[in-house]
């Protein structure tokens, strides 16, 4: 029988948030790990300290912003919209279902407020948390290098990848060579005058032994390096 789901929907009274996420999810993980209330400090001076409006929590919006950073996003509008569609978000920041989320165009001018210098000491700080809290490991950096200056051979670069494989096998290459030359010593330990395999290489005759030894390393060497790679498109 073919089934057919109507799309009917009614008010609930036991529903909380807190039950909706997860027990395992990241951002459970980070508000455990990573503690904000430092940011009020940070922004103090920023506001009047008995006038106006109530403003947006200044946690709130930092943790708006460390997800725009996990989520790849770029825009406080995009940002919002994800924030309303995802519950793990929206538990994060602290609104309940039925609290209306703060506006995007409210952050865009929360930002202009605090300029660049907030920004940056708050990320800093950030950082020495993740380090506290053993998140950061630090034995690899990334940074962006389209805002390097350097003078660097483009046509010189390399797949990481292709690279390692290269060092792999130069140093693969370079045992063998070793193993071959300890085999062919005689029993007094002293090498032969003449063996096969690295050792000799082409003179420029044909059918000479150097030629025959030649063509045999060739074998040999043919087994151990690695295919060129086709470009990346």
């Amino acid at each position: 029988m073919l089934g057919h789901k109507p799309k009917l929907f009614k008010a609930h009274t036991a529903i909380f948030l807190d039950d909706l996420v997860p027990q395992d999810n990241f951002y459970r993980k980070l508000e455990a790990k990573v503690d904000l209330n430092f940011v009020r400090d940070l922004v103090k001076d920023c506001y009047a300290s008995s006038m106006g409006r109530p403003s947006i929590d200044p946690v709130v919006f930092f943790k708006l912003q460390l997800i725009m950073f996990f989520e790849g996003i770029r825009s406080e509008r995009q940002l919002m919209e994800m924030v309303n569609l995802n519950l793990a978000h929206r538990w994060y920041i602290g609104y309940d279902l039925d609290e209306t989320a703060p506006d995007h165009s409210s952050l865009s001018k929360i930002r202009d407020r605090y300029g660049l210098e907030v920004f940056q000491r708050f990320f800093e700080h950030i950082v020495e948390l993740c380090i506290e809290a053993g998140l950061v490991w630090g034995k690899e950096l990334y940074f962006d290098g389209t805002k390097v200056q350097a003078n660097a051979d483009i046509d010189g670069l390399v797949l990481r990848w292709y690279w390692e494989a290269r060092q792999h096998q130069e140093a693969l290459f370079a045992q063998v060579l070793h193993d071959e030359q300890e085999s062919e010593k005689l029993p007094n330990g002293e090498a032969p005058h003449s063996s096969r395999g690295f050792v000799h290489k082409y003179d420029g005759t044909h059918g000479s032994r150097g030629d025959v030894a030649a063509r045999m390393s060739g074998l040999r060497i043919a087994r151990l390096v690695l295919p060129t790679p086709m470009p990346v498109r």
